[in-house]
């Protein structure tokens, strides 16, 4: 099953989206990217989605489990 998730991405106009996972539209749009990961982080808790930050060369920074990990750690 596909993870639903939620990436900061550079916007080719200018500023930083919050986009869903194959969705055609953003979010949000911000004119910063601290903007765009303060929100994005918020909605991706909100729905229990993976977080996905990426930079403006389109590579992954960071990312963040929001919800259920489908493999927990033992402990």
């Amino acid at each position: 099953m596909a993870r639903s998730s939620h990436h900061v991405v550079h916007n080719s106009n200018g500023g930083w989206d919050v986009k869903r996972s194959g969705a055609q539209r953003s979010s949000g749009h911000f004119t910063t990217k601290e903007q765009a990961v303060n929100a994005g982080r918020q909605i991706s808790r909100n729905q229990g989605t993976e977080f996905v930050v990426h930079g403006m060369n389109g590579r992954i920074q960071s990312a963040d489990s929001h919800g259920n990990d489908p493999c927990p750690p033992k402990g």
